[in-house]
């Protein structure tokens, strides 16, 4: 264990460099080997020290550089070597990041691991947006989701939206038709306030606003790609847009 690196599971937050924790801007100063995913903003890997090696695992909707398990064994087999590594994800490593399993690896090989929380996407954007994921007025309860997924249609989403609860989903855009439908199935209101915010924290930042019925529609007409993030909940209306108003602009 002596000559063991040790594997740095570290969140990039959102996108913006200024949302990075310190200890997070630290380590990408200090590290040498960097393996980090597709979605994490150049300008955080601007940050990293100029003699590290940047080794891309990029996954994309059924396209992936390295499977999971490769990345694991990759993480491992540098570690084993004497070199510490950062493994760079965005937002928050166990939220949909898969650090879950990257530390299992970790564990399981007897190779030291620590994680490095980050700025979720959903606090990252939401807070970009000034959309409060819980509200005294509209929300106590927050559920996170991810609507990319097989089985997407049988999964029970029951009671995590609707009246005083804020649903949040991540990889949502290619599913945005079976998110409506489905939420619509299980009795949430077709005029349910919705946002969808693409680029999150970032200044490319587009937050598009419509009733849950036109989400569909709207991620189409505003060819909206990833990151983003879509919200549903009263709090995403506390602006007191009028939903006829957002009907009426998602229909054009």
């Amino acid at each position: 264990m002596a000559n063991t690196g040790t594997i740095y599971l570290v969140g990039a937050g959102p996108g913006d460099p200024d949302l990075l924790t310190l200890r997070a801007a630290s380590l990408l100063d200090r590290a040498r080997i960097i393996v980090h995913d597709g979605l994490v903003d150049p300008a955080i890997l601007a940050l990293a020290h100029p003699e590290a090696e940047l080794i891309s695992v990029a996954k994309q909707r059924s396209k992936h550089t390295m499977a999971q398990e490769d990345i694991c064994d990759l993480l491992v087999r540098i570690a084993r070597s004497g070199e510490d590594v950062v493994r760079l994800k965005g937002g928050d490593p166990f939220i949909f990041g898969r650090g879950g399993e990257e530390a299992e690896a970790a564990r399981a090989a007897n190779v030291p691991v620590e994680v490095v929380p980050g700025i979720s996407a959903a606090n990252g954007a939401a807070a970009a947006a000034q959309i409060a994921l819980t509200h005294r007025d509209a929300s106590s309860i927050v559920s996170f989701v991810a609507g990319q997924c097989k089985g997407l249609k049988d999964q029970d989403w029951a009671g995590l939206a609707g009246k005083g609860r804020t649903l949040v989903i991540y990889m949502g855009v290619k599913t945005a038709p079976q998110i409506a439908e489905k939420l619509m199935e299980d009795g949430l209101s077709p005029d349910m306030p919705v946002a969808v915010i693409e680029n999150g924290a970032r200044p490319e930042m587009r937050v598009l606003r419509a009733p849950l019925a036109a989400l569909p529609d709207l991620v189409e007409a505003e060819q909206v790609v990833s990151p983003a993030l879509i919200i549903i909940g009263e709090v995403t209306a506390r602006d007191n847009v009028s939903l006829a108003a957002l009907a009426q602009e998602a229909a054009r």
